[in-house]
């Protein structure tokens, strides 16, 4: 790696020559495609690039500028419209190569991840396969697993338990890509792929599951960011579970194996899951972080949030000329000049205001551009109109504000209406009973699990029971006063079942029932973490979850 960033200096100059001819082309070759001999100099240099970046062996680079020269050779003189993504893709590319080999240059040190990105882009306009986030990453994947004891069903019951399994990880999946409430979504995938590695464990087909686990944990443990990539990987398992199902000797892709190892080795945590997979694949931590490889790559592709925040201290001042000037206007200090200065500010304010993405902003401050245009010197503007205005760019300033603080762009906050206040008190009011019950509602499963958890590690001693069913009832009453009355009669059906075959019986219930009872607290856990109490469109697929797993209890639930 060393030997790659030190002998750039060697050739930086001739090689960044090279590739500002390349770009310059190629804009020319964007403005006038007809032009077939602007490309043909564009494809000349790249090739000069890529065999300079061969000559001092950065890989990393050298892939990006291949992949860059394979499509501008696939681009033809007179290329149309249809051809546009490709052409900015092969632009942003040369961008961020210059950029990485800056970087490279001031830090002595490669980062070939930080390309990924770049390269996939192009891949993605050329109708080409992305490459997977692991490529870089390499790791034998050939180390036995210990063995452990095996669940005692027989195949019928496997099958059964496996597709019930799957339903709760597409639950928990659909979620993740959804990003509704992502840790959630994620705690439940991991508990159904830990249920299915306990089912198979001994098994090739169970080889998926125990790493497929680890890699959500560590998704989930190492706030790793939802990126397509990750939310494509996971689909990819989901599709993988349906033939680990079918097939007794089914086994994982190596490529598939791979991508997960390297989201473990990436997280750098040490969870009960991951911590085992680490040693038997012995997975050192990576230089890098995901939130750094984040960081690193919008400062190689775009501007920045160092950029945006002196672009929005820059707007901030204009801002503060045009109240300014309203301030004057108010006054009665009005001239010709002041006015069509305070035009021409608002003007490009707007159109300012719109390429960094606020565009509410912008539309508020173009909308006031033909009142102020109407105003003159020798007539004073109407009172509601600056008071109008004023308004106009109070508002603006608070959507700048945001630029700064890291919010959502284009994002503002709703207004009650003139009259409308008791009305939205209340409401508000009603809302904060329901949050108090859905968080009452959620300690009182998250109790009855730990009690589970103590009831089963003791052997059976009904004493860690003995509040449970009386808490689960108080999650029914609630569930019910929020109108969910569904839900509430699958919880009281696990409060029955607690009560009946746990703590008034003799005989412990097998480890499969209990693992079955704590699927069901865990799928209406989730059904309350993952707000489906407020938003309905949530609730049938995770309250079917909870029924099967009700059903699998033995418990008739009504239809």
């Amino acid at each position: 790696m060393a030997s790659g960033a030190s002998s750039l200096s060697l050739v930086r100059d001739e090689l960044f020559t090279t590739m500002e001819e390349a770009e310059s082309s190629l804009e020319q070759f964007i403005a006038d495609r007809h032009n077939g001999s602007l490309l043909q100099q564009a494809v000349e240099n790249l090739h000069q690039v890529r065999g300079t970046l061969n000559l001092v062996e950065l890989a990393g680079a050298e892939l990006l500028a291949q992949e860059v020269l394979d499509q501008a050779t696939d681009i033809p003189t007179g290329a149309g419209n249809e051809r546009d993504t490709q052409l900015s893709a092969l632009s942003n590319a040369l961008h961020v190569l210059r950029r990485y080999l800056e970087h490279v240059e001031a830090n002595r040190q490669e980062m070939p991840e930080l390309l990924l990105p770049a390269i996939n882009d192009l891949r993605q306009a050329g109708g080409q396969a992305p490459l997977a986030e692991s490529f870089f990453f390499s790791v034998r994947l050939d180390h036995p697993r210990p063995r452990t004891a095996p669940v005692a069903l027989d195949a019928a019951a496997k099958e059964n338990e496996g597709r019930r399994l799957r339903h709760m990880y597409q639950v928990g999946l659909l979620g993740f890509i959804r990003e509704q409430n992502v840790q959630a979504s994620l705690k439940l995938m991991g508990r159904a792929l830990g249920r299915l590695d306990s089912l198979f464990a001994n098994e090739p087909r169970g080889r998926l599951c125990w790493i497929a686990a680890a890699a959500v944990e560590a998704q989930l443990e190492g706030q790793l960011l939802p990126r397509k990539a990750r939310k494509q990987l996971f689909s990819r398992i989901d599709r993988e579970l349906k033939q680990l199902l079918v097939n007794g000797q089914y086994e994982a892709p190596r490529n598939l194996l791979k991508e997960l190892l390297y989201l473990v080795a990436l997280a750098d945590t040490r969870g009960a899951l991951v911590a085992p997979i680490r040693e038997i694949f012995a997975l050192t931590s990576l230089p890098f972080t995901d939130h750094l490889l984040e960081e690193e790559y919008q400062r190689l592709a775009g501007p920045g949030q160092s950029v945006m925040r002196s672009l929005s201290a820059a707007i901030r001042e204009e801002l503060a000329s045009v109240k300014d000037m309203l301030d004057l206007i108010e006054r009665g200090t009005v001239n010709a000049d002041s006015l069509s200065n305070l035009h021409a500010l608002l003007g490009k304010l707007s159109k300012t205001l719109g390429m960094v993405g606020l565009s509410s902003a912008g539309n508020s401050l173009n909308a006031q551009l033909p009142v102020v245009g109407a105003w003159r010197e020798d007539s004073p503007p109407p009172p509601q109109e600056l008071l109008k205005l004023a308004d106009a760019v109070l508002y603006v300033e608070g959507m700048v504000a945001s630029l700064e603080k890291g919010q959502g762009r284009d994002s503002r906050p709703s207004h009650t209406q003139p009259g409308d206040e008791a009305e939205s008190f209340a409401q508000h009011q009603l809302n904060e009973a329901r949050i108090v019950v859905v968080d009452e509602a959620q300690a009182g499963l998250a109790m009855a699990k730990r009690a589970i958890t103590s009831y089963l590690e003791s052997s059976g001693e009904r004493m860690h029971l003995s509040n449970v069913p009386v808490s689960l009832q108080a999650v029914r009453g609630g569930l019910w006063f929020l109108g969910q009355e569904r839900a509430a009669m699958l919880v009281g059906a696990c409060a029955e079942y607690i009560q009946k075959q746990m703590f008034d019986a003799q005989q412990m219930p097998s480890e499969q029932m209990l693992e079955t009872l704590a699927d069901a607290l865990s799928s209406l856990e989730y059904f309350l973490e993952a707000g489906a109490v407020m938003r309905p469109e949530t609730q049938p697929s995770v309250l079917d979850l909870a029924e099967e797993s009700v059903r699998a209890l033995g418990i008739a639930v009504a239809a």
